[in-house]
């Protein structure tokens, strides 16, 4: 009974699938505005913040559109994991 977090929090995603989606794109998409917000107010190159702002919006959307699109639930986990990740990333970057 060693299971990964991973699949521990697949598993409770996928029980109750609707209620955790609903959730889910209003704390991405929170997560994926502040880190644009950051982004923008950085000192990095234009260019580089046009990539990375074109990249956390894409994450975002893509998983607003898997589940509006009711994909099944490993791919709209997966791509909630990949916007939430980036986004941070992109926060913890700036930060530092």
């Amino acid at each position: 009974m060693n299971k990964t977090i991973y699949s521990r929090l697949f598993q409770e995603y996928r029980k109750r699938h609707m209620g955790y989606a609903a959730i889910a794109i209003i704390g991405q998409s929170c997560l994926g505005s502040a880190a644009a917000m950051a982004l923008l107010m950085g000192s990095t190159g234009m260019i580089l913040k046009m990539v990375l702002l074109f990249l956390i919006t894409i994450f975002c959307m893509a998983y607003n559109g898997a589940v509006l699109a009711q994909l099944k639930p490993i791919s709209s986990f997966n791509l909630l994991i990949l916007s939430l990740g980036f986004s941070t990333l992109v926060i913890l970057g700036h930060l530092i």
